[in-house]
């Protein structure tokens, strides 16, 4: 397969999803293990300590630009695969098959990618652009706190959290976002591992087994963030 095909036919596009989204499961690992600080109840010295070390360290910077050019790929290569599969679908089956051909959700994959990216516009707005630019919009500079024995100087992204998380309807947008990533990772992750060559029955029953968990605890982890401040469990 040659450069032009693997961004141009059908195979190389799933073949450029399926590789950018093992790579997203990865960064959601990441993430939500950054993200789980804010339990340590410390008032924040965890998660602004972990955030700064992912802001500051080179390798993750240089990392986190092949994140959002993994991003772009993910996302224009599965607008051009739905357009081509609705292409396809001029001829309609005589009786409806429903979820006996597929589930709901592996046929609503582009809407569900959608609400995803409108969702990541809107975390980007809130964290990542006031974190890396000093603020946009609404959104002023970031605080700086220093803890007790340690002289670096922190930006408090967990305070701004706690400001955003004050919203009832940001919370409910940030869910419905972890809805929409859940039901994506339900048929993303095991599709991923298959387009890349993964075929022996035995492995992607494991596969897929872990996929439904990993579509489960890693959206319920990034949910119960904003319910868990705008609840005042943490502090």
């Amino acid at each position: 397969m040659t450069w032009k095909q693997l961004f141009t036919s059908s195979v190389g596009k799933k073949f450029v999803m399926a590789l950018t989204g093992v790579s997203l499961i990865g960064f959601l690992i990441v993430h939500a293990g950054l993200n789980a600080c804010i339990w340590a109840n410390d008032d924040g010295a965890m998660f602004n300590r972990a955030a700064r070390f992912m802001g500051t360290t080179v390798v993750i910077r240089i990392m986190e630009v092949g994140l959002f050019i993994g991003i772009i790929l993910h996302i224009v290569q599965g607008i051009l695969l739905e357009l081509e599969n609705r292409a396809r679908r001029t001829i309609r089956y005589t009786v409806p098959l429903g979820n006996r051909g597929s589930k709901w959700y592996s046929r609503s994959m582009g809407l569900l990618g959608t609400l995803i990216l409108l969702f990541l516009i809107m975390h980007i707005y809130h964290f990542w652009t006031p974190s890396r630019l000093g603020g946009i919009g609404a959104i002023q500079e970031l605080q700086h706190v220093e803890y007790a024995g340690d002289t670096t100087v922190y930006h408090d992204l967990y305070r701004e959290m706690v400001n955003v998380f004050q919203s009832p309807l940001i919370v409910v947008l940030y869910l419905l976002g972890c809805i929409s990533l859940a039901y994506h990772l339900l048929h993303g992750f095991s599709s991923a591992f298959r387009t890349l060559g993964l075929h022996n029955q035995r492995y992607v029953k494991l596969v897929k087994a872990a996929g439904i968990a990993f579509s489960v605890i890693v959206p319920f982890v990034f949910a119960m963030m904003p319910v868990s401040i705008y609840l005042g469990w943490i502090k």
